[in-house]
């Protein structure tokens, strides 16, 4: 049987596989489907400092490849988090040691966000904080700490000097070059690189002249998005030393190898769960298998082994933004 474990930022999981945020509610909820231990990692909602009763309705649509949300944030708060939530959450990680559990967190300031980490940082149970920088359903969309490095390093910074849990830092593909936003997260201190979150996208009721969602465009997410995502853990990858948290259309084996191939040392799983909410339950055996039927080679061995020529205009060697034509 293939050997699964990895290192992620000093922590050993016991396979690759996490949750991803805002897929699985914050963990607990889907115990009756899938099993604390058959996942790496299970990574929770946003956490805001306050309540958040996310946008308005409609802010679901379904898409021929996925679907597109403008769930805005709705969480209960840190404070319905830290009393209600996490008693369960750490319950289950008490009994399953090898997988982590990871908060994800988002502000709307650097401070924040620190906050944020300093009134988790004594919890002990939780393994990681994950920090949101990029959710396209706040602020406008406008994504203040995942379009400009400085801005997402002062973040991760200044989480950095209140905790010295792992931090994975969750980027943006909404912008020109990932890599250089990925650069000023581990600049700031992350420890991680959770690449990437969900593209802007929109869809219309023609017939109505509306969209369909209420805040116009949303986050597109699912099969049709992994390509993107892809090349953006690769670019990432070729970054920055820290590890990769590949994240956006996985639904199999076969793809959690791709992104392994461009470098991640892990990935997150979320809107296949919605379709089948037992995937993730289901996946790592798939994965044991497949590395079997390819030679049973620990999964370790197979993260970075993509090789791109040279002359490609995309390797991060070279200075151009944008292939040749």
């Amino acid at each position: 049987m293939a050997d699964l474990s990895i290192e992620l930022a000093g922590l050993r999981l016991a396979n690759p596989l996490l949750s991803a945020s805002g897929t699985f509610g914050h963990g607990v909820e889907m115990t009756p489907l899938v099993s604390f231990e058959s996942l790496g990692g299970w990574v929770s909602k946003t956490v805001t400092a306050q309540p958040r009763a996310g946008n308005a309705m409609p802010r679901i649509h379904e898409t021929a490849a996925g679907f597109l949300n403008s769930i805005g944030l709705e969480n209960k708060g840190i404070d319905h988090y830290q009393e209600a939530t996490l008693p369960s959450v750490l319950a289950e990680r008490a009994r399953h040691p090898h997988t982590i559990v990871v908060t994800n967190l988002g502000g709307h300031t650097a401070e924040e966000f620190a906050q944020l980490a300093q009134r988790l940082d004594e919890v002990e149970g939780i393994d990681a904080f994950e920090i949101n920088l990029s959710c396209p359903n706040v602020d406008g969309g406008k994504l203040p700490y995942s379009t400009d490095p400085a801005r997402a390093e002062e973040v991760m910074a200044g989480v950095r000097r209140v905790t010295q849990k792992p931090l994975f830092a969750k980027v943006s593909p909404n912008v020109t070059r990932v890599d250089e936003i990925a650069k000023g997260c581990e600049a700031g201190g992350a420890d991680a690189i959770t690449a990437c979150n969900t593209l802007l996208g929109m869809a219309v009721d023609w017939r109505r002249g509306r969209p369909r969602l209420a805040t116009g465009a949303g986050g597109y997410s699912g099969a049709g998005v992994m390509p993107v995502a892809l090349r953006c853990a690769w670019q990432c990858a070729q970054a920055v030393a820290i590890p990769i948290i590949g994240c956006g259309g996985i639904r199999s084996a076969e793809d959690v190898m791709e992104f392994v191939a461009v470098g991640c040392a892990a990935v997150q799983v979320g809107t296949a769960s919605f379709s089948d909410p037992s995937c993730l339950a289901r996946m790592g055996q798939e994965l044991s298998d497949l590395l079997d039927r390819e030679g049973g080679r620990p999964l370790s061995e197979w993260v970075g082994t993509l090789e791109v020529p040279p002359q490609t205009p995309w390797r991060q060697t070279q200075e151009r933004q944008t292939p040749g034509c």
